[in-house]
């Protein structure tokens, strides 16, 4: 069996965790995809996936093998589309991914126009409130929302989105509307967090940078449940500009302390670096960069 082709098997399984996942997403049948896996564990002589009767997870050594394979793959592709010429339609898979909401409402109408424009690729998009690592997670092209760390990485910015603090009418007419920063210490918080340690919010005031922390009475770990635990009138709430653009203009939340708005907060198009480039990527990054670009909750980039 050309090893390529078992290479491919082995990244498909690792990346479903699932024998009959990789099997549907690879078109073959569960007993040849298992068939491919033990070939290669036999040649390689060492065991790269642990079997349960409902799950498989990579072992050490084969977490290194799947990055390897992931990354000879990827080169192989791109050789292939560079001996095929750069007027050459793009073909075979991307893998996408963007936070939750962001990737709802502005990535996914642009996957959508990309697979129609390119009927030979295939996309996987995982929409998650988290930093994906891309190289362990096989991930070729990201949304990042905020600064970007130094690294191996290409970015293209896109524009930029504003935070901004939210709470509904009828809480505001409980508990009153906070007139600084600091008035926001006698209200109900309501934060979305990934950390244990609650985020400082800053503020823009007089000139210079604030940053305060208040003690949230609730933290919970999506984006979703934020939005949603303040239009039921429970609390106050940060959020990004595009999250509550639409409850904002519906009237269902009220804006606040706007005179203390802080710079806004880029938004990326990140993606691996290659020798030759990736017509798979570039074409996706150029589609994705000119919608995004275009999109009115984007400012752009001072």
């Amino acid at each position: 069996m050309d090893r390529l082709h078992v290479m491919g098997v082995f990244v498909a399984v690792g990346e479903e965790q699932s024998f009959a996942g990789g099997a549907r997403r690879l078109g073959m049948s569960p007993p040849a995809v298992t068939r491919a896996i033990a070939t290669l564990e036999e040649r390689l002589g060492v065991r790269l996936l642990d079997r349960s009767t409902r799950h498989v997870r990579v072992t050490e050594a084969g977490q290194r093998y799947l990055d390897d394979a992931r990354r000879i793959i990827a080169e192989v592709d791109e050789a292939d589309e560079a001996a095929a010429g750069s007027n050459a339609a793009p073909r075979g898979h991307l893998s996408v991914t963007a936070p939750v909401l962001f990737g709802r409402q502005y990535i996914t109408p642009g996957i959508v126009e990309y697979l129609r424009r390119y009927p030979g690729m295939e996309v996987s998009a995982m929409f998650v409130d988290r930093v994906t690592n891309m190289m362990e997670e096989g991930i070729d092209v990201a949304v990042r929302i905020g600064e970007l760390p130094d690294s191996s990485l290409r970015a293209v910015t896109v524009g930029q989105v504003r935070r901004v603090i939210c709470a509904s009418p009828a809480y505001l007419a409980e508990h009153g509307t906070p007139s600084s920063p600091e008035a926001l210490a006698q209200h109900v918080i309501v934060m979305s967090s990934g950390s244990s340690t609650p985020p400082d919010w800053r503020f823009a005031n007089a000139g210079r940078s604030q940053s305060l922390r208040f003690k949230p009475r609730l933290v919970v770990n999506s984006n979703d449940a934020a939005i949603e635990a303040v239009r039921r009138g429970f609390g106050i709430t940060r959020l990004l500009s595009y999250q509550a653009e639409a409850l904002l203009a519906s009237g269902e939340l009220t804006l606040l302390l706007e005179q203390y708005a802080t710079p806004g907060v880029p938004v990326s198009i990140v993606h691996r670096d290659s020798r030759q480039g990736s017509a798979r990527i570039r074409s996706f990054v150029d589609l994705m960069a000119g919608r995004l670009r275009a999109e009115p909750i984007l400012v752009p980039s001072a």
